[in-house]
């Protein structure tokens, strides 16, 4: 719809999902906004999918506004065909396949995203199945690859195994020859868990991690305050804990003396809020080291439910009530 101002000026229009006010999933209305247009540097995409994320969550409650000068549309990711081309954009095309890493914008028709944050849709990856990826593979890739050092022979423990992350965690750090250790909510989880390559299944409801696993090198947590003390005795020598959540709360006591035996590391780390130039140097190096492996079959998305986009309150319904496996994908409706 091109709708008419009273001066006459006509506006062009997509549809997208609006947050009313904070709130629960009901507060998410697919209405129509304003279409955006590629500014230099950037790419306007003509959106397939999105997908949802516990930051998108927290969105809608009001708990976390966008970066300044982001997108006030709710989404950290999309795929879809390249619409427009922002001025000085080379080495892709309009009609290109593409998936995307956004700091917003990703529940709506089109979106507009800098070329740096771009990927190409991995081959034998279905355009709207690929929405799935930017996120999580630039989460794990940049927290346990560049950061926490992850190397052949070492063991990897994950909290929130079952989910978007946890799911691409474990292959990605089985296809580096590491030994994963994950922790789930129920062994039906747990099982499937284990079907993607993890190792070592704990259920955390009934086991304590510290006990089953012993001693990890690398430790992904989304749970924060809650898991700290824990993390920090699972740890091995030289270990490194990356803190990407807080579901278990913001402030928990630090063993420094614990840290200092250990030579241990901690690390908390966010993407949403990184600069274009950072994120670009992460999407760089999924491009040329965990694409492959995406291509190859080594690493899979794992996408648990696919629902229309314009019912995004359903969708968040799924990610809270905690049963979906992998992701939750936003399917644009045509």
């Amino acid at each position: 719809m091109v709708p008419e101002l009273s001066n006459g000026i006509t506006v062009d229009c997509m549809r997208a999902i609006t947050v009313r006010e904070p709130g629960g999933p009901d507060v998410l209305e697919w209405t129509e906004t304003e279409d955006p247009a590629p500014g230099r540097g950037e790419v306007l995409i003509d959106v397939a999918a999105s997908a949802v994320n516990r930051a998108d969550l927290l969105q809608r409650q009001g708990l976390y506004p966008p970066p300044k000068g982001a997108s006030e549309i709710i989404g950290l990711e999309c795929s879809g065909t390249i619409a427009a081309l922002g001025e000085g954009v080379t080495g892709w095309n309009v009609g290109d396949e593409v998936c995307a890493l956004l700091a917003g914008g990703g529940y709506a028709e089109k979106v507009v995203v800098p070329a740096p944050q771009l990927l190409p849709v991995p081959r034998g990856v279905d355009v709207v199945t690929a929405a799935s990826l930017p996120e999580v593979a630039c989460t794990v890739w940049s927290n346990v690859v560049m950061d926490g050092r992850l190397k052949l022979g070492e063991t990897f423990l994950v909290h929130g195994g079952a989910g978007g992350i946890g799911t691409h965690a474990i292959q990605v750090a089985k296809a580096l020859g590491a030994t994963v250790a994950v922790t789930a909510g129920s062994d039906e989880r747990l099982k499937k868990c284990a079907e993607l390559g993890a190792d070592i299944t704990v259920n955390y409801k009934t086991q304590d991690f510290v006990a089953e696993v012993g001693k990890a090198d690398v430790v992904l947590d989304n749970m924060g305050a809650s898991y700290l003390p824990r993390n920090i005795d699972v740890l091995a020598p030289d270990g490194r804990l990356v803190i990407i959540g807080m579901q278990g709360g913001v402030k928990g006591e630090l063993p420094i003396g614990k840290l200092l035996a250990k030579r241990a590391s901690v690390m908390a780390a966010g993407l949403r809020g990184r600069s274009v130039e950072s994120k670009g140097a992460i999407v760089a190096q999924v491009r040329e080291h965990l694409w492959p492996l995406i291509e190859s079959g080594a690493v899979k998305p794992i996408v648990g439910q696919v629902v229309p986009m314009s019912n995004a309150a359903e969708a968040h319904r799924l990610l809270d009530g905690g049963d979906v496996f992998g992701k939750v994908v936003l399917k644009r409706e045509r």
